[in-house]
């Protein structure tokens, strides 16, 4: 039981890193220069989105991580309560940043035995008492294609901070629509992995001796929907479907 917990907490980890990264990938990049430039993300991705400040649309939102488990499977769990927000220019992604914060006593695990759940969150694991956040607050984005992006942050877990990468991709994104959607909304997605010694957390890892135990990498994906600002009136269902 012991090592199955450590798998969850350490996929906790990893998930955690998701969120903030996911918001950090439409951030900034740099812009090339002569024919070959990328052009503006506006441009590039076909979005009607403007700019302005974004919040996480907690009804279209998922973040979940895996970790490698007795050499056996990838086990998987995630966090149900998250928010973020992210200042979102398409004209200059590089002027982009995200912030996210994850509640640590969201946890959510399949199945989990008795009493198991409360282990992970107590003082030999993810210490929700102590530490009830994960935070997460970009840092760089360098844009790698017209809807791509590597982003970098600060990832703070366990009273720990370190650096986190997260490979980010902009799905889609518009203005809104009366009566139905009366807010600007985009999307986006990330991936990405992190090394939870780097936070603290070494039980079970991997050695020599013991190959089978939990991974020390984690693997995190993050998928969400950001509302922003409100529609304009002139802005309805029927133009927006012509």
């Amino acid at each position: 039981m012991r090592h199955f917990a450590g798998e969850f907490f350490l996929k906790f980890k990893a998930l955690a890193v998701l969120p903030a990264i996911m918001l950090a990938a439409c951030s900034d990049a740099p812009e090339s220069v002569g024919a070959n430039a990328t052009p503006p993300l506006e441009e590039a991705a076909e979005i009607k989105a403007p700019a302005g400040e974004y919040r996480i649309d907690p009804a279209h939102a998922t973040l979940v991580f895996r970790i490698v488990h007795m050499g056996l499977s990838h086990y998987t769990a995630g966090f149900s309560a998250f928010s973020a927000t992210l200042n979102f220019d398409p004209a200059a992604p590089e002027n982009m940043n995200v912030s996210a914060v994850i509640n640590v006593r969201s946890l959510t695990i399949p199945e989990p035995p008795e009493g198991f759940h409360d282990t992970l969150l107590g003082p030999d694991w993810l210490k929700s008492g102590d530490y009830p956040d994960i935070t997460f607050t970009s840092t760089r984005v360098i844009r790698t294609g017209a809807r791509t992006a590597t982003v970098e942050g600060d990832l703070t877990l366990l009273g720990v901070t370190a650096p986190v990468t997260m490979e980010a991709e902009f799905v889609g994104g518009y203005p809104g629509f009366h009566p139905h959607d009366p807010q600007a909304r985009i999307g986006f997605s990330a991936h990405g992995t992190l090394n939870r010694a780097d936070f603290g957390m070494t039980q079970y890892l991997p050695t020599k001796a013991s190959p089978g135990a939990l991974s020390n990498e984690i693997e995190f994906r993050i998928d969400a929907e950001f509302l922003g600002p409100p529609t304009p009136p002139e802005i309805t269902e029927m133009n927006y479907n012509q």
